[in-house]
């Protein structure tokens, strides 16, 4: 470096003239000050694009958060919803059980009406609809070969006891069963009897 008092050659980072003693700064090279400030520019345009990644980056961070939250509802409902699902198999399958139940009781004979009675004459009832069984029984007046007991419906069902005069003066008994989609209507016809019973039993 040139010194510009005395025209002395220095060394390039001489700070002062060797010969003479005058300030050398000065002289400097510009493009040493322009390298200076060029490197102040680039870091602060770090720092800047430094600022701006931070601000993205948070920003993603926060709609992730977002969108997690808004899931969660979703998958809690999904879960309600298969919860009420399983409750309602549950229920249907707690129907079933009770329809299977009812399907396996076993069905029996479950007395519908009871008649009794003596001496001679008719009774008229009303039999409801089903499988029906008519159980009957009767004991005669003694010395009468016309004594008897007759059950007869109007779907053409019967059934009955009588004696002859020869017959032995006992109980005798008789029973039938039908099926029928409709009310019938049943007499009970009895004659010189001391005791007389018509039972009737539907199969439920």
């Amino acid at each position: 470096m040139k010194c510009e008092k005395c025209g002395f050659e220095n060394k390039t980072k001489s700070k002062f003239c060797t010969k003479c003693g005058h300030s050398l700064i000065e002289n400097q090279p510009e493009s040493t000050t322009a390298k200076s400030n060029n490197s102040k520019y680039v870091i602060v345009a770090l720092i800047i694009v430094i600022i701006m990644l931070a601000g993205v980056i948070g920003y993603f961070a926060l709609n992730s958060g977002v969108t997690q939250s808004n899931d969660n509802p979703q998958t809690s409902t999904d879960s309600n919803d298969v919860e009420s699902a399983d409750s309602s198999d549950e229920g249907e399958s707690a129907k079933t059980t009770s329809v299977s139940s009812s399907k396996s009781k076993s069905k029996e004979w479950v007395s519908i009406g009871s008649y009794s009675g003596s001496g001679s004459g008719t009774k008229t009832i009303n039999v409801p609809k089903g499988k029906i069984k008519v159980e009957l029984s009767a004991f005669p007046i003694k010395n009468y070969a016309t004594n008897h007991l007759y059950v007869s419906g109007t779907n053409g069902q019967s059934g009955g006891v009588d004696w002859g005069s020869t017959s032995a003066v006992e109980t005798r008994s008789d029973s039938f069963t039908y099926t029928s989609n409709s009310e019938e209507e049943f007499t009970i016809d009895y004659y010189e009897t001391v005791s007389w019973e018509v039972k009737f039993y539907r199969y439920q």
